[in-house]
Formats: structure tokens, C-alpha cells, sequence
């Protein structure tokens, strides 16, 4: 209790999911919250729940992220912790996640059968323009924007923590290739603006989640076994997971670590 007592925090992604999870528990160890989602009303219900302060806002917008944290230094006159977690999963399109559950298993029986694989997923070809462009502008862009205006605040201050959702698939990449570009994008950008901002005693570290039970997996049907059976632990991680290293990262006890990714994805990836 109290590790986050009298600091200032926001969480992009705040309305749900991982977000929310970081959310109660760092209002639990008594910070003050600011709750960002690109939806008003879960970000309302979250903020409620927590007393903290909603504001709804898309992160990928340049203009609004200013606008957002406009508001938070009128309103709080500082802010000591950054959670960048606002982030998108695929389109959900029926046939892509039909794909992805049926292919892997297609080109395992054609590769015991006859030692050559003819069943293909090709998303990189057949993702648009927009597709690229919204993932790595929510994920990528809306990281870049919140850090550069939390960073108007914190800079004075002389002080802050920022914490960057990454993933377990920018350093391995995956199914994918906009989802992996952006999170590697992140890791690169965390260890950059660590050694920026070192001097002003700004520590900037990412997460990088491995799978977890959010609703972003809940579509992950018949290759959940595969998943678990190459995850050491067995299993799909919980928000928590996300949650408690996140507290750890904005806490003093994190006070010697900067420029680092802390990966809680049960052993399945064991090189960030």
C-alpha cells in the first residue's frame, strides 16, 4: 500500500482491459488518476470507479493529446507517471481470425505429409494502407505524442516515470507485421528517450506483455493449446501480471532502473 501515494498518474487505454487493471491498482497504492480512452463512457465508468478524472481522447491525434495534457497541467499542475497503454488488436475480421486458427494446424499435417507447407496466411501482402497507418499511428504515434507532452510537464519537475506498453512480438515478431513493427518501434523509442531524459531524473521503461486473458485474446481459440504448450508456465497470463510490474516501474522501488522492458509472458520469451 502507498508505494504510488501523492503522485499524479495517467493511463492511455484506460477504459479497459490491461489499462483498467493499472488503473485500480496504482489507486490502490494511493495515486491520483487520470483515465485516458479513445470511448468517453468507459473512461467515465473506469474514473468513477477509482475517483479519479476521465479524459477521452483519440492518442494517435496529435492536436488532441495536446489538448489532453493542456488539461491535465491545469488541472493538477504536474504529473509524475505516463502509462502509455492505449493500443488496438486486429480488425477481428471473421475470415483473417479464421486464419489464424486454421492455417497453423494446415501447415503442420501438409508438413508431415509431405515435407512441404502449402497453406499461407499472407497478411502482410494483403494489409491496406489504412491498416498500416491506424496500428502503428495508435500504437507507435500515440506513444510518441503523450511522451512529448508529459514531458513538458515533467521536465520542470525534474522528475516522472513513463511506462511503454511493448509485446513480447517486437522482439520476435509475429503474425502480424504492424502489430511487430509498432511494438518494436516502442522498445527502440523507450531506450532512446531513457538516455534523453536521464539528466532530468525522468526514468522511461517498457512492458512488454506476453499472452495475456484480455479481450484482445479472447478471439484466440483453437491455438491457445499450442500457445500454452510452448509458454514454460503453461498458461495465459492475467492482467495483474501487467498491472503489478506496472506499479513496480512507477514506484521508488524502480528508482535504479531506466531504458529497461520488463516481460511478464510466463517463460515464453526469455530474451528482451
Amino acid at each position: 500500500m502507498d508505494r504510488l501515494r501523492g503522485k499524479v498518474a495517467l493511463v492511455t487505454g484506460g477504459g479497459g482491459g490491461l489499462g483498467a487493471q493499472i488503473v485500480r491498482r496504482f489507486r490502490e497504492e494511493g495515486a491520483t488518476l487520470i483515465v485516458n480512452d479513445v470511448r468517453a463512457e468507459p473512461a467515465q465508468k473506469v474514473a468513477e470507479e477509482v475517483g479519479g478524472t476521465p479524459i477521452p481522447a483519440d492518442v494517435s491525434d496529435s492536436a488532441a493529446v495536446g489538448r489532453m495534457f493542456e488539461q491535465v497541467a491545469a488541472d493538477f499542475g504536474r504529473l509524475d507517471v505516463l502509462v502509455n497503454n492505449a493500443g488496438i488488436a486486429f480488425t477481428g475480421d471473421p475470415e483473417l481470425m479464421k486464419a489464424f486458427e486454421e492455417i497453423p494446424f494446415k501447415q503442420l499435417a501438409e508438413k508431415q505429409a509431405t515435407g512441404r507447407v502449402e497453406s499461407h496466411i499472407d497478411m502482410t501482402q494483403n494489409t491496406s494502407d489504412e491498416e498500416w497507418h491506424r496500428m502503428i499511428g495508435v500504437h507507435l504515434n500515440g506513444t510518441f505524442f503523450c511522451t512529448r507532452a508529459a514531458l513538458a510537464i515533467m521536465g520542470p519537475q525534474l522528475s516522472g516515470s513513463i511506462i511503454n506498453m511493448g509485446s513480447i512480438m517486437g522482439t520476435t515478431g509475429g503474425v502480424g507485421s504492424n502489430y511487430s513493427a509498432a511494438k518494436a518501434g516502442i522498445l527502440g523509442f523507450t531506450r532512446s528517450v531513457a538516455r534523453e531524459v536521464v539528466t532530468r531524473n525522468i526514468r522511461v521503461n517498457a512492458l512488454a506483455p506476453g499472452f495475456i486473458d484480455t479481450d484482445m485474446t479472447a478471439a484466440i481459440g483453437a491455438t491457445r493449446p499450442l500457445i500454452e504448450a510452448q509458454t514454460p508456465m503453461g498458461r495465459f497470463g492475467d492482467p495483474d501480471d501487467i498491472a503489478w510490474a506496472a506499479v513496480y516501474l512507477a514506484s521508488e522501488e524502480a528508482k535504479f532502473v531506466t531504458g529497461q522492458v520488463l516481460s511478464p509472458n510466463g517463460g515464453l520469451v526469455m530474451s528482451q
